[in-house]
């Protein structure tokens, strides 16, 4: 892990098209702005992972219905 400090106003650059910047610091929220291109999906941590485990969800269920209609041939 790469840990940086930033003050207000700056930034760090991901490759040479993702900028993550330090918009404000208040007390201890940090509010943080990202500009990258549409292509590249930014979600929260907690907003990734309900996805990914909707994602695991949906193949299980798919592997089960597909089972199913396997012994119904």
């Amino acid at each position: 892990m790469l840990v940086l400090s930033r003050k207000t106003g700056e930034s760090i650059m991901i490759g040479d098209q993702i900028e993550v910047k330090v918009l404000a610091v208040e007390g201890d929220q940090v509010k943080i702005g990202i500009v990258a291109p549409k292509a590249v999906k930014v979600h929260r941590a907690e907003v990734f992972e309900a996805i990914q485990e909707q994602n695991r969800e949906a193949l299980t269920f798919s592997n089960e219905l597909l089972n199913k209609l396997k012994r119904n041939k």
